[in-house]
């Protein structure tokens, strides 16, 4: 055993710093976790006001594989509760009034939303040529397999309520890993997951749970669980001014202190990372700064549902770039979960912002509140005015993976090769969901244990 203080230093408290310094705990190594804010969670953060329970960041989550394992590892799944079923019912804002979107391929071929002749395109896919998807955005190959109009009306509006991006700058093996691989693979994506369906029927592989999830007190209160699980309390206030490698691991400046650390674990945003790791690996600093974020501010509102002409039922809507809103979109929270209003009242969940607005964080409390009022009352008509719960600006919300993004984490992994004992995790890597983040937590942990 060297000199160092701590054995493994974890930078960072969301999802994926959580999960990794849970998973390192469970192999026998007692890591420190550092968390500039004020608690564990990150953006997982849950606001009560009256009664109201309501989210300042992420809603809801898919539990995938990858998660349920980390969840069945760590005795997690009391501390979870799946929407209820009217959560599939999902719609979108056309034309002044709200329409369901298809579920899977089959309700595509019904939907009102797209036209015949989109219709008609669509069901030519297993026929198209295969093409290469390498370096392509998400609205091109989409064109390409499945016609403009669905790539716009459909894969664009969904992208809205993900990414708060635009369809024509994300990158499609960034996005959609699994997508572009069935086209490289069976030149089709229907063929193609046609193989996959039959090849899951004999794998024995983990499997993930069906539904959203969230946390029975609230993503915040999940946080709270994962960091109650650790064998030292979350440093809360404690941001990394300075890293740099030493003959014992890494020199770590706090500002107030310094310490060393036989293996640190980077679980911060891009951007962040970027300034942890320039002095001693600038070309990978350039290539994290360069990723994009987009900017959301959260809006809760609790309403009377009498108080509106479109019911309050299913998951929410997504207002599409065409819609020409501000509004990205509004969760119905109280139909998806228990104890997330009052009785008689409905929680909503207003995002605003994102590629199409990025100067939403700058404007004042008022702005934004009637903005957010005047497009939810174009979209659910707003027969009274709701009660605002909160607003919560995040300037730098959710990455913005491009074309070349697998190209560029390739390279930034590369170039940190040359220093095995610094790991990185985040949703900037592989996914922006809470899942997506967790599991990069999970596997650099097992990196740095393999080491």
């Amino acid at each position: 055993m060297s000199g160092a203080d701590v054995e493994v230093l974890v930078v960072g408290a969301g999802i994926a710093g959580l999960a990794a310094a849970r998973d390192l705990a469970a192999a026998g190594v007692r890591p420190r976790v550092l968390e500039a804010g004020p608690e564990p969670g990150g953006v997982m953060r849950t606001v009560e006001v009256d009664g109201y329970r309501m989210e300042a960041g992420p809603n809801t989550f898919q539990a995938k594989p990858d998660f349920c394992a980390f969840a069945d590892r760590h005795d997690l799944w009391g501390g979870l509760v799946v929407a209820a079923p009217e959560s599939r019912r999902r719609s979108l804002y056309r034309d002044g009034r709200l329409v369901p979107l298809p579920r899977g391929p089959l309700g595509a071929v019904t939907s009102p939303l797209l036209s015949p002749g989109a219709k008609l395109r669509l069901l030519a896919e297993p026929f198209r040529q295969r093409g290469d998807p390498t370096g392509e955005s998400v609205h091109d190959f989409f064109s390409r397999r499945l016609g403009p109009e669905v790539a716009s009306e459909l894969v664009g509006a969904f992208l809205t309520g993900v990414y708060a991006g635009d369809e024509r700058e994300l990158g499609i093996e960034a996005v959609f890993p699994l997508l572009a691989e069935l086209e490289r693979s069976h030149g089709s994506l229907v063929r193609g997951g046609l193989a996959r369906a039959r090849a899951a029927r004999r794998d024995p592989a983990p499997r993930g749970r069906p539904g959203s999830f969230s946390g029975v007190a609230g993503l915040g209160g999940f946080s709270r669980r994962l960091a109650a699980g650790l064998p030292e309390p979350v440093q809360t206030g404690a941001g990394v001014k300075h890293l740099a490698p030493a003959p014992e691991g890494w020199q770590v400046d706090l500002g107030e202190g310094q310490l060393v650390a036989r293996r640190v674990l980077l679980a911060t945003p891009a951007f962040a990372t970027a300034e942890l790791v320039g002095s001693f690996a600038p070309e990978a600093a350039a290539l994290l700064a360069g990723i994009e974020y987009a900017p959301i501010v959260a809006a809760g509102f609790g309403v009377d549902p009498r108080a509106v002409r479109e019911p309050v039922e299913g998951f929410g809507f997504i207002a599409p770039r065409s819609s020409g809103l501000r509004l990205l979109g509004c969760l119905f929270m109280s139909r998806l979960f228990p104890g997330r209003a009052p009785a008689g009242r409905e929680l909503l969940h207003a995002m605003l912002g994102g590629v199409r607005w990025r100067g939403c964080v700058e404007e004042a409390d008022d702005v934004l509140v009637e903005r957010a009022l005047a497009d939810l009352d174009r979209c659910l008509g707003l027969k009274a005015a709701p009660r605002t719960l909160a607003l919560r600006r995040w300037p730098r919300a959710i990455p913005q993976p491009g074309r070349g993004h697998v190209r560029r984490i390739a390279e930034v992994e590369r170039r940190l090769s040359a220093h095995p004992g610094l790991a990185l995790a985040g949703g900037y890597l592989a996914g922006v969901s809470v899942a997506d983040s967790l599991a990069s937590g999970v596997r650099a942990a097992a990196r740095l244990l393999a080491r």
